[in-house]
């Protein structure tokens, strides 16, 4: 995946002799880094896809030029219009997928607040969120496009509106996922079979090649305990059957006795005869045959 950071050069500032500061306008120039980074290595993968819960993250201040754009403050689109097929209802919660920008950049949000929870300590926490954000909100835009073929289904939970409430888009969601169309290797049963696959390994886009991968589950605190993470697997199941899937799977930590309990409970199970990578990243693979 590829993103850029734009380094602003700082102006400079003239002194007299007297001690004063004269500010002296110069032209500034934009330096644009361009960075890849790779999602293969085992510790990403191992945070970016495992099932967690996170706090109840702050409001977010997006300062960079490309969020001044997005409308933080609009209220939720409404389900009204939605078909019954494209979302779920539960208690004050419907899951149904992102509908706007200002929802992808939320999940987005929620995801990197994942990735650092554990990091209070870290002094650059807020900068390595920040740019996490607009990164995985640009991932999510582009695997979520219908006209470069859809990968991707950005799933959201969002608090229902109430008659005498109306919330942003930033007060509603409590939770997210992603159901990412995948497909497996030539000779491959079950994904990442091959730990080292050939330059010259290929696939074949059939429908038996097809499946679906669960990633980036989230929760936030105050939402927890509530079936908002099993509702919402539920209805990214159900949106795996209207694709046509035939088997979806998931990583768990093993040291994750609450996420395994719960894909259980869904139906997934945990496939024995994975690769030695699993054990070494403490991985399980589990999958889910509808």
């Amino acid at each position: 995946m590829m993103f850029t950071i734009s380094v602003p050069k700082p102006g400079l500032v003239r002194f007299s002799h007297d001690g004063t500061r004269r500010p002296q306008k110069f032209d500034r120039t934009d330096f644009v880094w361009s960075m890849k980074m790779e999602s293969k290595f085992s510790h990403d993968r191992k945070i970016e896809e495992l099932s967690v819960e996170l706090p109840t993250p702050p409001s977010p201040r997006p300062d960079s030029s490309r969020d001044r754009a997005l409308q933080f403050n609009r209220g939720q689109p409404s389900g009204k219009d939605l078909d019954p097929d494209d979302m779920f209802e539960f208690g004050g919660y419907i899951a149904r997928e992102a509908m706007c920008d200002e929802e992808y950049w939320t999940a987005a949000y929620l995801r990197a607040e994942t990735r650092w929870e554990d990091r209070n300590h870290d002094r650059y926490v807020e900068s390595h969120i920040r740019k996490y954000t607009e990164q995985e909100f640009n991932e999510i835009k582009r695997r979520s496009n219908v006209q470069f073929g859809k990968k991707c289904r950005c799933i959201v939970t969002m608090k229902k509106d109430s008659k005498n409430v109306k919330r942003t888009v930033l007060k509603s969601m409590v939770g997210t996922l992603d159901l990412r169309i995948r497909y497996l290797l030539n000779g491959e049963t079950f994904p990442e079979e091959q730990v080292k696959p050939s330059i010259f390994s290929s696939f074949s886009m059939t429908r038996s090649n097809r499946y679906g991968y669960i990633a980036n589950l989230c929760v936030i605190k105050p939402a927890r305990r509530q079936g908002v993470a099993r509702n919402m697997l539920q209805f990214a199941i159900k949106q795996a059957k209207l694709d046509e899937l035939e088997r979806v799977y998931v990583h768990v930590d093993r040291k994750n006795k609450n996420a395994q309990d719960l894909y259980e409970k869904m139906g997934f199970q945990i496939i024995e005869s994975t690769n030695p990578q699993l054990e070494k990243d403490e991985l399980y693979l589990l999958c889910l045959k509808i």
